[in-house]
């Protein structure tokens, strides 16, 4: 009877929580050996966590570079954090449990639907299975394009280049190791190569899009109709590329120290580049400590919303701020319910909307609070506006840093590691599990209070 009880009072989210956090221990001790560093020497524990948990949970944001500070084995442990990381440990243990021929049971099924956004139990056999071959084949063809950039310059390097990219890409990590061009350039070297930049935000955007909306694409030549969740999806990342493009154009065109010494090409392939990998993924292909308030603001913006559900991606996600904005909507034009594309839209999705909403200022403001007042920002040059910016990135799971990263104290690198940590199970798992916590054996009806709001 009690283990009756205790399988059915699972909490899926915090497994799923709990399989994140193991999985940067064990990568935070592995990247402390000696092994994985080019000096051959331990590093920093702190400073492992803080990587660990930047590559597990798909973020980018690091206190070294990554090409001159580990070694191959370092940068393949780092590799395989943000291949577990972007699809989660469930999704890959699950997978290998099918595999196999192991049945999940009811528990693996649970573990599994919230580990990858399922709504129902019948699908998730078929998704795991979509997921894994649908993320292998992509990441494949993603190398294999730019190691036609990579490999006749730099030979058998360039594969891993390819590869590792191909990767970091896809989960939307931001990692690279491309530290031989110059410390911490990512992709400002390579504003040229269109094959390069379009390959990486082609990885970023179907990693972002979510498997949700894979899934359904592919089976539309059946169904011959869309999800609401793929059209909305589909329309909003649609929407912030281009109007992001634009942004970035108008706002850094001029300015000497980001566009100006471009030439056209450049400065397009940049802003796009700029536009895509803002929302989630963490390359840049300009000097982002040197863009002017204005674009960082509108930047923080675009990681808060972030890529879809169910994806390799970060923020509150494209959905839940259509869903706000959306609610907003109807309220002023005096509709009682929300509609999205003559679609009404439940109540418990709106409350889940805006309370995911709430838990991402928080944390974001908390962190932001912590950079501020540990942190030498003014000692060198940075504002509260870059600590703002480095907040974001980090619940975002983005990983773009405007520097603020790297002269933070060892406190503020642990408010970055837990909001790198919540924002990576947050959106998805953490602020769904306030619900599934509660008590639902008693239900009370409460009498009506009124508040006067607005």
């Amino acid at each position: 009877m009690n283990s009756a009880k205790k399988r059915a009072s699972i909490n899926p989210a915090r497994m799923i929580s709990e399989s994140f956090a193991a999985v940067i221990v064990i990568g935070a001790i592995l990247l402390w050996l000696p092994i994985s560093s080019k000096s051959g020497e331990f590093t920093p524990l702190l400073s492992c966590v803080f990587t660990a948990a930047s590559a597990t949970c798909v973020t980018g944001l690091i206190l070294f570079d990554t090409y001159t500070h580990w070694n191959a084995f370092g940068q393949g442990i780092l590799m395989m954090l943000i291949q577990i990381g972007g699809l989660g440990l469930v999704t890959f243990t699950s997978f290998f449990n099918l595999v196999v021929g192991r049945k999940l049971g009811l528990r693996g099924m649970r573990l599994a639907s919230e580990s990858i956004n399922s709504t129902s139990f019948g699908d998730v056999p078929h998704l795991l299975r979509m997921i894994i071959t649908f993320t292998l084949t992509v990441e494949s063809i993603g190398a294999v394009l730019l190691s036609l950039y990579f490999v006749p310059r730099y030979g058998l390097q360039g594969l891993w280049i390819s590869a590792f990219l191909a990767v970091s890409a896809f989960c939307n990590a931001g990692f690279d190791i491309l530290g031989f061009l110059g410390e911490y350039t990512s992709l400002t070297t390579l504003n040229d190569s269109y094959l390069v930049l379009f390959t990486i935000m082609a990885l970023i955007i179907i990693g972002g899009l979510g498997f949700i909306v894979w899934n359904d694409l592919i089976a539309y030549r059946k169904t011959k109709t869309l999800l609401l969740h793929t059209k909305i999806v589909l329309m909003v990342t649609i929407f912030l590329i281009v109007s992001g493009a634009i942004c970035f154009l108008l706002f850094e065109w001029d300015n000497p120290a980001t566009m100006q010494p471009m030439n056209l090409k450049e400065k397009i392939g940049a802003a796009f580049m700029q536009s895509v990998t803002m929302r989630t993924a963490g390359f840049n292909s300009i000097d982002l400590y040197s863009m002017r308030d204005v674009t960082k603001v509108f930047s923080i913006v675009l990681m808060f919303i972030g890529a879809a559900p169910g994806s390799t991606g970060g923020g509150i996600k494209v959905t839940t701020m259509a869903i706000i904005v959306m609610t907003a909507v109807s309220i002023i034009r005096g509709k009682e319910e929300p509609y999205v594309l003559k679609r009404r839209i439940a109540a418990n999705v709106v409350y889940r909307s805006i309370a995911i909403l709430f838990l991402g200022i928080v944390v974001v403001s908390v962190t932001s609070i912590i950079l501020m007042t540990t942190s030498p920002l003014e000692q060198n040059s940075f504002s509260g506006i870059d600590a703002v910016f480095e907040a974001m990135s980090a619940f975002a799971t983005v990983g773009v840093s405007a520097g603020v990263t790297g002269i933070t104290s060892e406190i503020s690198q642990v408010a970055l590691i837990l909001a790198m940590f919540i924002g990576r199970v947050g959106p998805v798992s953490f602020g769904l599990s306030l619900a599934a916590q509660q008590s639902v054996s008693r239900k009370l009806i409460m009498p009506e209070g009124k508040v006067i709001v607005g």
